[in-house]
This record gives structure tokens, C-alpha cells and sequence, in this order.
């Protein structure tokens, strides 16, 4: 180890998430952190801005590893895709075994997987590790969600729960699995923050246009509702976007604002996985296209020319308020269920061992999604770690039956009114389809067969069978299986 090798941790890439994530960690007893950058102004910039941080900057890769200790512990927060490829590259041709190379940008799972298997031939260690909470997550404490070696957390998790947000404390930092699980786990938590969203705008919508509520008015309520069982982060800076007046125009913030929400794709990843594991996501999935439809005008536009009248708004009783908060509570625990659902069959597909109350207890501070009643789901995995599904959960279950009839409501009364609300919809249409007692894919499995010979299953007696459409419609035992 020469004299320069000072520092416990480096952060490569630093735009705003990576400056602010290499100030947290500076600013943690114990730690020297090494910095580097691409272009050496960012790094000038930072290391004169914060020279209280005590950085180790470095201008050429070279340097910067010299300056690390061993194990050199590196994390990269460099833009997904390519970026990230060619520093790794450039660190794995520079780092021994036994360093290790942390990922803590917004990659896709699969090329993590990739990227740990490449880097782990050398030697090296690879880990992807989600990291949530935004810009002030970063700098004050995110969650966070590492993937890679049982050998590699036992250097980096010490580090990691220094800098992580605590919540009773406990820090919001765990070892989530092998190789891509961390990514796996952070692209859920995304998917479930779309959905979340999703609903609270939605939500919104109703208390304006069928309540006939300003928004600052609006914002009252959500600040209410953030005192109950609704408390969480999304609820708390809604009520905020609400409040802001347009300094302009002095009109309600939310008013001058364009109603085209765009994404960065995690979303569009977790519906896409969940496809592909065959788990039904539907409130992520039209949270995803909520925002499609959104974003394309020159469909409303013309659209909007062509229909000549609008439903009148449905008259509401004085409950209607209340009925909106009973009606997001359900649909956000269904959310959380089928994100939940997506980490069961991932962890089961790639082969790791995901424990959910952990992810749940990790979730309750730093990140997007922080929420009160996260404490209730890391509950129902610690009294039934094998539960089929959170809404069976004695206290998820109550919730959303206690709602229900809310719920009917605000989605009738949408439907009414000429009100989209794809998230609440689609949560009630999830929640009948799971109670009902019979559902028409018998009649779809009978059309499956019809067309394509992909026979079916009887309820009465057990094996495969197909009817001969074509033929006499005699029923025959098929070897093959129904899919």
C-alpha cells in the first residue's frame, strides 16, 4: 500500500446523486473518501465547494485507485448503459481480487447479472446496489439495496449502513441477494412508487373535480391524511406541490404546470419483468400508461374535438372526502401486494434468497416509498414469511375489506362522471378477481382449445384434456398441458 492510499471508499461520477452520496459518506465518522470524475472541473468543483469533506480527489483513474485502501471499495454513480460498462472495465483492469466495484446507479438487473459474472472471473467483486431517496436521500441518508457476495457485504455493509437512513434504529440498508437482486428489488420499489403516485393523483383529481376543491384546499386534506394511516413521504410533499403558487402568474402551482408526466423506464422494467414471471402488476402496469396516454397530445387534442359532450359530475354526499382516503389506502395496499408478489417470483426465478419483512424494513425510511404502513408489512412476513399473498394478511385484509364499500363508490362515481382512474379501477378490478369464486378463463380456455388445440383441465377429475372441434366434439385425454 504506497503513502497516497488514504481512502476507505471512492465514488466515481459526480453529478448531483454521486457528489451528494460522496458528502454523506465524508461526512460519517470514520470514513476518507476518495473522488473522481471524468471531466476534472466537476471534481474542482466539488472538493472546493466542500473542503470540510477532506475528498482525496484524483484526476485520472489511476490515481484515484492508488488512493483507495485495501480491499479498494469503489462505488460508481455514473449514468446506466454504457457509462457504466466503461468504467467498470477501467476499474477491473486496475482493481486485485478481493476489491470490490459497487454499481449505484439505476441499472437494468440483467446487465448487472452480467456485469457480476464478468467482473467475479478476475476476482474482483461486483455488487449492484439500489439506492433510493432522490437527491436528499443521497446526501442525508437513502435506502439502500445491495446485491452481490456474502464475502463483498461484509466490507461494504459497515460503509453502507453508515451513510443509510435509520428508522428505530435500524439502518435502511440489507444484503437483498446474489449478483442482480439488489437492482431487482430497487426497480420494484420504483414500480411500486409509479403506482403510489398514480393514485394520489388520481385521488387529487376527484377531490377537485367532483369534490370542488382548490388545490390549496386539497393540500389541507393530504396533510390531514398524513397524520393516519395514509402517512407517508408521497403524501407529505403532495400536500406541498399543492400549497406552491406560481410566483408568475398567481396561480395554483399544479395549474401552470404541463399535464404530460414522462419516466425513465424502471417503471416500464417492472411491468415488463412481471409479464415475463407472470405476475399480474396492474397498478404499476396502468400507472405506466397513464403516463403514455399523458404523453401524447396529438391524440387528446384531436380526440377532445371530436366527443360532444361530457358526463355531468356525479352529485357526492358529505362521506365523499373520506370515501376518496378509504378508496387510496386499498389501492395502495394492493400496489404494495403485487410489488410484493413480483419480489416472491423473481427471488424464485434467479435464485436468491430474498427475505421481504428485511425489504420492508429498509423501505420504511430514505426512500420514495417510505411509508407508516410499511411497519405492518414487515408484521405479516414475521408472522407468516410464507404467506401467498399480503392481502390475506389479518391486517391488510381488514383494511381493504373495511373500504371496500368506499372504494365501489369513488370508482362508480368516476366512471359516472367522466373521470379516469385507471389505478383505483384496476386495484378493484384485482381484488374481485381474487374473490370471486369462478372466473371466465374457463370460457377462455374453452376458445384456447377451439382455435389451438391447447387443450384444458376439468373440474371434476384430474388430467389434460382437448375436444375435437373439428371433429364429432368428443373429448379426448391429452398428453399435453394447458398453458
Amino acid at each position: 500500500m504506497s503513502e497516497t492510499s488514504t481512502a476507505n471508499i471512492g465514488v466515481v461520477g459526480l453529478a448531483v446523486m454521486g457528489s451528494n452520496l460522496a458528502r454523506n459518506l465524508a461526512s460519517r465518522e470514520g470514513n476518507t473518501v476518495a473522488v473522481y470524475n471524468r471531466s476534472p472541473e466537476r471534481t474542482r468543483l466539488l472538493t472546493g465547494e466542500h473542503p470540510e469533506a477532506g475528498f482525496v480527489a484524483s484526476e485520472t483513474i489511476e490515481d484515484f485507485v492508488a488512493s483507495l485502501q485495501k480491499p479498494r471499495t469503489a462505488i460508481i454513480m455514473v449514468q446506466a448503459g454504457r457509462g457504466t460498462d466503461a468504467v467498470i472495465e477501467a476499474l477491473t483492469a486496475l482493481f486485485e481480487p478481493g476489491d470490490i466495484i459497487v454499481d449505484g446507479g439505476n441499472a437494468d438487473f440483467h446487465d448487472t447479472i452480467r456485469r457480476e459474472k464478468a467482473v467475479s472471473a478476475t476476482g474482483v467483486n461486483f455488487v449492484g446496489a439500489g439506492i433510493s431517496g432522490g437527491e436528499e436521500g443521497a446526501l442525508k441518508g437513502p435506502s439502500i439495496m445491495p446485491g452481490g457476495s456474502v464475502e463483498a457485504y461484509k466490507t461494504l455493509g459497515p460503509i453502507l449502513e453508515s451513510i443509510a437512513a435509520v428508522v428505530d434504529g435500524v439502518p435502511c440498508v440489507t444484503h437483498v441477494g446474489t449478483d442482480g437482486a439488489g437492482h431487482f428489488v430497487k426497480m420494484i420499489h420504483n414500480g411500486i412508487e409509479y403506482a403510489d403516485m398514480q393514485l394520489i393523483a388520481e385521488a387529487y383529481d376527484l377531490l377537485r373535480k367532483v369534490g370542488g376543491h382548490s388545490p390549496a384546499a386539497i393540500a389541507d386534506v393530504f396533510t390531514e391524511w398524513n397524520s393516519g394511516d395514509l402517512e407517508s413521504y408521497l403524501i407529505e410533499i403532495t400536500a406541498e406541490v399543492l400549497r406552491q403558487v406560481d410566483a408568475a402568474t398567481g396561480k395554483p402551482f399544479v395549474d401552470i404546470v404541463l399535464d404530460e408526466a414522462g419516466s425513465k423506464g424502471t417503471g416500464v422494467w417492472t411491468v415488463q419483468n412481471a409479464l415475463d414471471l407472470g405476475v399480474p402488476v396492474g397498478g404499476i402496469a396502468e400507472a405506466v400508461f397513464a403516463r403514455a396516454v399523458s404523453s401524447h397530445p396529438e391524440q387528446r387534442v384531436p380526440f377532445r374535438a371530436i366527443v360532444d359532450a361530457r358526463p355531468e359530475i356525479a352529485v357526492v354526499g358529505h362521506t365523499f372526502q373520506d370515501d376518496v382516503r378509504q378508496a387510496l389506502y386499498a389501492s395502495k395496499v394492493v400496489a404494495y401486494a403485487q410489488g410484493f408478489d413480483a419480489i416472491i417470483a423473481g427471488a424464485e426465478k434467479y435464485g436468491w434468497n430474498v427475505d421481504k419483512g428485511a425489504i420492508a424494513t429498509i423501505w420504511r425510511g430514505g426512500c420514495i416509498i417510505r411509508a407508516q404502513f410499511l411497519n405492518r408489512i414487515v408484521d405479516a412476513y414475521a408472522n407468516d414469511p410464507s404467506i401467498p399473498t399480503l392481502l390475506v394478511d389479518p391486517y391488510f385484509a381488514k383494511a381493504v375489506a373495511d373500504g371496500e364499500a368506499a372504494w365501489r363508490r369513488i370508482v362508480s362515481t368516476a366512471a359516472l362522471s367522466g373521470i379516469p382512474v385507471p389505478g383505483f379501477a384496476s386495484a378493484l378490478s384485482y381484488f374481485d378477481s381474487l374473490a370471486s369464486e369462478r372466473l371466465p378463463a374457463a370460457l377462455v380456455q374453452g376458445q384456447r382449445d377451439f382455435f389451438g388445440a391447447h387443450t384444458y383441465k376439468r373440474v371434476d377429475r384430474p388430467g389434460t384434456f382437448h375436444t375435437l372441434w373439428s371433429g364429432d366434439r368428443s373429448e379426448v385425454e391429452s398428453a399435453g398441458s394447458s398453458h
